[in-house]
């Protein structure tokens, strides 16, 4: 019972739902920006995670940022949020696992975030791991918001109402 009015408090709040929205599609659309404008750069940061084959490095360097980019703005805009925040949340969890395995391997690395090979403070894989699980619970919030969402031009259902109405599987 606590868990459910827990719940219902944060995925009701249409002001925390709009301000999370907001801060999430923000931080994707900057973080597309110069990745887009420098793609080169950023897929030698894709090379350097050393997980991916490398014929599929600059594809990736090429589609990830305008996926950024597109599902930030969408969220900004409140179009289709409940997807934007599911594709962006599996971002999420690539990321998250990609930092993990280089963190686990004891590898330093450039993330590739919000700029390539920044100087002066850089941020710890530890801090990176953080940062992109606060956005991931943000991206939750957004996923699981179960009321009218306010400032939004394209809604969906709400995904516990649906699985309310369908009773327990």
């Amino acid at each position: 019972m606590i868990f459910n009015k827990t719940v219902y408090a944060l995925t009701g709040n249409g002001w925390f739902e709009l301000i999370a929205r907001w801060v999430l599609g923000t931080v994707f659309v900057y973080a597309s920006y110069h990745k887009i404008i420098a793609p080169a750069q950023f897929a030698k940061v894709i090379y350097g995670y050393y997980l991916f084959p490398s014929v599929s490095i600059n594809l990736i360097a090429i589609i990830l940022p305008f996926l950024e980019l597109f599902c930030g703005l969408a969220l900004v805009l409140g179009i289709y949020p409940r997807s934007a925040a599911l594709i962006i949340n599996v971002l999420l969890v690539a990321f998250i696992l990609s930092l993990s395995v280089n963190l686990i391997r004891g590898q330093e690395f450039d993330c590739g975030c919000f700029s390539f090979a920044e100087k002066g403070y850089t941020y710890s894989v530890k801090e990176l791991l953080v940062r992109d699980i606060v956005f991931l619970g943000l991206g939750l919030l957004i996923i699981f918001f179960s009321r009218h969402r306010k400032w939004c031009a394209l809604q969906s259902g709400s995904i516990l109402h649906n699985i309310h109405r369908s009773g327990p599987v």
